[in-house]
């Protein structure tokens, strides 16, 4: 895929292997591995820390082909699912970081340019997840943004 603000093309990656079902080398079963997910989210890690973390550590390579569900579902099944969506999250601390280090330096056109771009997809994100159902309809972000400390 294309890049949205650049006139660049997308990176090439490798793909994962297509497979029906899960491999037999993997050393935990499916409720070991659901109790380990819900054990890290309440250490308050995220679901990508969760995945790298049982991919790292337990060599698990995809939850999703043992267990038939996401992370996030797993979360959303013990009551774990954060209030705001990971990536949506990840977009508004970046943010606040740009804002902050524009408060210092104030003739950074590069990074007030950056900034534009991140708000503008913090927007069609809190749109797209409104629609959704995942954000509450009520759900602001500027709002948000001044309870973190933006």
């Amino acid at each position: 895929m294309g890049r949205m603000y650049a006139r660049k093309r997308g990176k090439s990656r490798s793909k994962r292997l297509y497979r029906e079902k899960a491999p037999e080398w993997i050393p935990l079963s499916p409720e070991e591995i659901e109790s380990l997910i819900v054990d890290l989210a309440k250490k308050g890690y995220s679901s990508a820390m969760i995945g790298l973390i049982l991919r790292d550590q337990y060599g698990v390579p995809n939850v999703r082909q043992i267990l038939g569900k996401k992370i996030t579902q797993v979360l959303e099944e013990n009551g774990l699912r954060p209030a705001v969506p990971e990536d949506l999250d990840n977009l508004i601390r970046k943010a606040i970081r740009l804002r902050k280090h524009l408060g210092v330096h104030r003739k950074d056109y590069h990074n007030k340019r950056a900034l534009q771009l991140v708000e503008s997809k913090i927007r069609r994100l809190v749109k797209y997840y409104k629609a959704v159902g995942k954000l509450p309809h009520d759900w602001n972000y500027q709002k948000y943004v001044s309870s973190v400390g933006g």
